[in-house]
């Protein structure tokens, strides 16, 4: 596509990176930070005329929301009223799998701090997109050509 990549694990401070790597899940506290920063960078990138894509676990609707709306998508549900900072238009696309074929995954990368032992618990954060927010949900199970293909239709029908 020529857009600019971001992985969100190159975000998350020190701190956040030794937790994970000690095998102790990172709770919302610890999260927060990490995706308004994310958001400020998405926000930079539109800003610009950019187009992103951002690879992220964002688990939770409330993270969804922030990564969206930035820090005033915590202190309210409330849309946003005219004149304020704008959402950014965002597609999530939830890469949907069984826990042992994202397990095999994880056994394979190398040189990360987040051990695979930490899958179970972002499993169990986990709150799927569903509407309104504005998602695709794609198998896991796919060939990779087939992955991209439809995240690319989905880009450019929506």
């Amino acid at each position: 596509l020529g857009w600019k990549f971001y992985d969100a694990d190159d975000y998350h401070s020190p701190e956040n990176k030794k937790k994970m790597a000690e095998g102790i899940p990172l709770n919302d506290e610890d999260r927060i930070p990490w995706l308004c920063a994310l958001h400020d960078t998405l926000r930079r990138e539109d800003s610009s005329g950019q187009n992103a894509i951002l690879a992220c676990s964002a688990l939770k609707k409330m993270y969804r929301r922030v990564l969206v709306s930035g820090a005033s998508a915590i202190e309210s549900n409330q849309p946003e009223q005219p004149g304020e900072n704008t959402a950014l238009k965002v597609l999530f696309v939830h890469l949907d799998g069984p826990i042992n074929v994202i397990a095999g995954r994880l056994k394979k990368r190398k040189r990360h701090f987040m051990p695979p032992e930490l899958l179970k618990s972002q499993f169990d954060t986990l709150e799927p997109p569903s509407a309104p927010e504005n998602f695709i949900t794609v198998s896991l199970e796919k060939s990779l050509p087939e992955i991209v293909l439809e995240i690319e239709s989905a880009i450019f029908q929506g």
